[in-house]
């Protein structure tokens, strides 16, 4: 891309494509069932400032820019690319005062096998494998210097024909969950689990909250991440959507609370 192309020219020249309908489950780490239909292509951006726990000094604040772009391969499999940039802010005391670059970059794949019908009780069931490179620079805390191999289970059921609950499970293999300064640091299996409900409030908005936490087996009670996000989307065009959400969290892998708006858009 030239440098002389600026980011909301290049979002309003998505925003004119095709225009189908946006079904990302962005703000929420809790991933949803749905897949980008076969030869067409979802992009997201989220931008979240983050204050950090006191555990995590000198740093202190914590900026993750987010860039994801998935592709519908076959039906119901999708592919994705993502992309972190990352500035970490650090305590006045401290020199540099602040690091920015690239984090580490990660690949997924995911399988919708199931699909919810309706007036069944059977839920739509998904999986998907993701793949973290160690891109980041480690001695600038903007990667952890790990390959990260995770697998995750997705469960998605209508509660209502406006509320949506979804429920993943998932075990990181080796490598950590770091983003930066955020993150368990502890090498090895990770378990992780969240869950979202998310309500239809208008024709253009959903709003809904949502419960995330995960833990290493080898570290201590405590050294986790739990955290907890209110937000939604608001439906711009039929092929994009404005997200948004508030987070706060407890335990040294969480930050403290987090502010995050972003873009979902389908083309």
């Amino acid at each position: 891309m030239s440098s002389g192309i600026k980011l909301p020219l290049v979002l309003l020249v998505l925003l004119s494509c095709c225009p189908s309908v946006v079904t990302a489950q962005q703000p929420f780490v809790t991933d949803d069932s749905d897949t980008t239909p076969k030869r067409k292509f979802h992009f997201e951006f989220s931008n979240e400032f983050d204050w950090l726990e006191s555990s995590a000094f000198p740093a202190v604040r914590q900026n993750t820019a987010d860039f994801e772009i998935a592709y519908g391969l076959l039906e119901d499999v999708e592919i994705s690319v993502a992309a972190p940039v990352l500035t970490i802010f650090a305590a006045r005391s401290t020199a540099p005062g602040r690091v920015s670059g690239l984090g580490d970059m990660s690949t997924s794949v995911k399988y919708n096998f199931l699909k919810e019908k309706e007036k069944s009780r059977r839920p739509a069931l998904a999986v998907s494998v993701s793949l973290e490179l160690p891109t980041g620079d480690i001695e600038r805390q903007l990667g952890s210097g790990l390959i990260d191999v995770y697998i995750n289970g997705i469960v998605q059921r209508s509660v209502t024909e406006k509320t949506k609950l979804r429920l993943n499970s998932g075990v990181l293999f080796s490598g950590n969950t770091t983003t930066g300064a955020i993150g368990i640091r502890s090498r090895g299996t990770v378990f992780t689990s969240s869950g979202s409900l998310v309500r239809q409030i208008a024709p253009k908005l959903q709003l809904g909250g949502e419960l995330a936490g995960a833990f290493a087996r080898n570290t201590l009670l405590g050294k986790g991440q739990l955290q907890a996000m209110f937000g939604g989307n608001y439906q711009v065009r039929p092929n994009a959507s404005f997200d948004f959400g508030v987070v706060a969290g407890k335990y040294v892998g969480s930050p403290r609370f987090g502010i995050q708006v972003g873009i979902s858009i389908d083309f």
